[in-house]
């Protein structure tokens, strides 16, 4: 009767041929089964074991569903069962066996197989759709728990980032603060640039920005380390190059390779708002916005006064520069994420300071500010570039109007 039933086509997504290992121990089952599934026009590369100990070593990443007999022992049953499942990896474990034991159906289900046929109930057609069907709902449960994993990580990896990234101190209404952040390695939370943004009781702000050399999560522990104990100096009163030289020491004392270094640009704004001092450890100087929309002027600010990057020279000197800010301005900080990129139409040349304050002038002609303002600037160099950046990036703007 089986040889006239339709054959049963595959679900969408599935193999066409099916890797199916048969775990029987009777030889003449393995012919049966082998005919049922030929018949029902389900392509079946078969594997057979004789026992559940052959069947352990046969499993590979490649089976698609374990066909397992349960017809044992009464105390052998769920045992080799479950020897089976513990080794399924991803494929679907479906039950045959002559007894027609309701309970012991259930028991195998409650296990963890897909399915349970007895034999003598069964023909091509209903084998074939139980593989095939096993298959899918082994593959849709495999689905749902990537999903509840990729969602679990999700939350904690958003715990962990909040507690990596900082939350900027800053209680001036005048000010507005914009970042963004994105580490070069897949799948990072955190690279090896970092940012914060202080504000003291006196009302100075202060903000740094700064890049550890290297991409991997040594880099990254070593900014985030940098990064609160610089908040913890601020905090306690310390500036200028008396916290540099203090960061040095802490950078020396936590890195893992005496070659890493790291650069960084430190900017302490009076609680006027109209002035700042700068400090460059190695580090491509902040742009300066000054002005009120289409008249808004961009500039880098000087930096022919600094010193080394942190971890490179004992006993640095880092120089700093005074800078006037005017009534309405933004600071644009950043890594050289930012400007490391090409510079477009096929050029081999590199981006560099200039050419992000040509990309910032025509982003503020066009009335970009804060946020839109980042991602105009992100996006325009990535279009230079022709691909996305590779490197860390931080960006950093704080702006009083």
């Amino acid at each position: 009767m089986s040889a006239f039933r339709s054959p049963v086509p595959p679900p969408s997504g599935q193999p066409e041929t099916v890797e199916l290992l048969a775990v029987l121990g009777d030889s003449a089952d393995v012919s049966m089964v082998e005919k049922m599934l030929t018949d029902a026009g389900l392509d079946v590369a078969l594997t057979a074991a004789a026992s559940v100990d052959e069947a352990v070593h046969r499993v590979t990443r490649r089976t698609h569903c374990i066909l397992v007999d349960l017809s044992g022992p009464e105390g052998d049953r769920l045992t080799g069962l479950r020897r089976m499942l513990a080794v399924s990896g991803t494929a679907a474990v479906i039950v045959l066996t002559g007894v027609d034991d309701v309970s012991l159906g259930i028991r195998a289900l409650a296990a963890g197989a897909e399915d349970y046929l007895v034999k003598r109930e069964i023909d091509g057609p209903l084998l074939a759709r139980a593989v095939r069907y096993g298959i899918e709902r082994r593959r849709a449960d495999e689905n749902e728990r990537r999903l509840v994993e990729a969602r679990l990580t999700a939350a904690e990896n958003a715990r962990l980032e909040r507690g990596l990234l900082p939350v900027p101190l800053i209680d001036d209404p005048s000010l507005t603060h914009h970042t963004r952040y994105r580490p070069g390695r897949s799948r990072a939370l955190v690279g090896g640039d970092f940012y914060d943004t202080v504000q003291t009781a006196d009302g100075t702000v202060h903000l740094v920005i700064g890049d550890v050399s290297g991409h991997g999560p040594d880099e990254a522990a070593l900014g985030t380390q940098l990064r609160m104990a610089w908040r913890t100096l601020v905090l306690a009163g310390h500036a200028g190059e008396r916290l540099l030289g203090t960061l040095d020491t802490v950078l020396g004392h936590e890195r893992r390779d005496d070659e890493t270094f790291t650069t960084l640009c430190m900017v302490t704004i009076a609680p006027s708002r109209r002035a700042a001092r700068m400090h460059l450890a190695g580090h491509p100087a902040p742009l300066l916005f000054t002005g009120r929309g289409p008249d808004t002027r961009v500039s880098a600010l000087p930096d022919h006064a600094h010193g080394p990057a942190l971890g490179l020279v004992p006993g640095a000197d880092w120089p700093a520069t005074e800078v006037e800010l005017g009534e309405a301005w933004s600071l644009l900080l950043y890594t050289d994420g930012l400007i490391e990129g090409f510079a477009g139409d096929g050029s081999s040349d590199r981006l560099g300071t200039e050419g992000l304050v040509e990309l910032a002038r025509a982003a503020s002609g066009r009335g970009m500010i804060g946020r839109a303002l980042l991602d105009d600037l992100v996006s325009g160099v990535e279009r230079l570039n022709g691909d996305a950046l590779t490197d860390d990036l931080a960006v950093l703007l704080l702006s009083h109007r």
